[in-house]
């Protein structure tokens, strides 16, 4: 169970919002967002679809925004930020790997302008400790201890919050000196971890497959991480070889998606076949990620399923959400 229900309503404001995961969890913790960002019309599309009274604005952080123009943005609680993947700065000749963390550094510069109360920055779990990232590290704390902000790093994994799936991700949390010393990191609200088959089992079953239990009770483990990928090239699959062979495993093919789930036989008609392995939908993937049955997304299937890849599991920023907030009220 959730600890320190928060007893008033606070303010975010929140970047690179994405199909909306980490918004999601923290409205529930209490954080309402005087205003979301994201440069991607079908990621904004989705948070209006859901949140029509949300303030939400399709715009580049690093080169378009601009907070003196959004005076809602000044005297809110949390600044919050679920950013794309980093990459070691090894690589940085990539182009995305030099946007990500040309964002990261935005992210951290965008809290001198509206100065809030605290600071949630979630990303790869390498940016926590890594040698590689030892320079992304020292301009965040240089730049966070001349605000007067205090911080934390640490590494979460999802399943620990009842997400089912292996997903770990690495946290900044910074509040302003008079508050990190209330500062608790979230703990486990699972005492025991649910499995990918435990969460899909009724969904599998849905269009009448005989085979669903038995394929639920051997997919007794959480699923591996899923990959969203880049909106930029690809179609839908769950990620490189590695995480496609763990797929296998649990009798999932992860090389696409499917438009339905398995009918009688165990048929998949988008498929065309009765493969052993059978592929995930759309929703499903969703339910992997522990966004809600109600929560929609706009575009088609690849779209969907970038946004839910790349998002920052509910349950997360709702854990994540009450620590903060129970710092800022103590």
């Amino acid at each position: 169970m959730f600890r320190g229900i928060p007893v008033r309503r606070l303010k975010s404001v929140d970047v690179c919002s994405g199909g909306g995961g980490l918004a999601l969890g923290l409205e529930r913790a209490g954080f309402d967002p005087v205003l979301l960002l994201d440069k991607r019309q079908v990621t904004c599309d989705t948070l209006k679809l859901n949140r029509p009274a949300w303030n939400v604005l399709t715009m580049e952080l690093r080169k378009e925004f601009d907070p003196s123009e959004h005076q809602e943005t000044y005297d809110v609680d949390l600044l919050s930020a679920g950013l794309p993947r980093v990459k070691s700065p090894a690589t940085v000749a990539r182009r995305e790997t030099g946007e990500e963390l040309l964002l990261l550094e935005a992210t951290v510069l965008l809290a001198h302008a509206i100065q809030p109360r605290a600071l949630l920055i979630e990303n790869v779990p390498g940016l926590v400790g890594a040698p590689e990232f030892a320079d992304v590290r020292e301009f965040i704390h240089k730049e966070l201890r001349h605000l007067g902000y205090g911080f934390k790093w640490f590494v979460v994994n999802a399943a620990d919050f009842g997400v089912p799936q292996d997903r770990k991700q690495g946290v900044l949390v910074a509040l302003q000196d008079r508050y990190i010393k209330a500062f608790r990191e979230p703990s486990p609200t699972v005492t025991r971890h649910v499995s990918a088959g435990e969460a899909l089992r009724e969904s599998m079953s849905a269009r009448g497959w005989e085979g669903a239990d038995a394929w639920a009770d051997q997919a007794d483990r959480v699923a591996p991480t899923l990959v969203g990928g880049s909106y930029e090239r690809g179609g839908p699959d769950l990620g490189p070889t590695g995480t496609k062979k763990a797929w296998a495993r649990m009798g999932i093919n992860g090389s696409a998606l499917s438009n339905e789930v398995p009918g009688p036989g165990g048929i998949q008609e988008s498929d065309g076949s009765g493969s052993p392995c059978k592929k995930l939908t759309v929703a499903q993937t969703a339910i992997l990620q522990s966004f809600p049955a109600d929560w929609d997304f706009a575009g088609g299937k690849t779209k969907g399923y970038r946004q839910i890849g790349n998002a920052s599991p509910p349950p997360v920023g709702e854990a994540l959400g009450r620590a903060i907030a129970e710092a800022l009220s103590s």
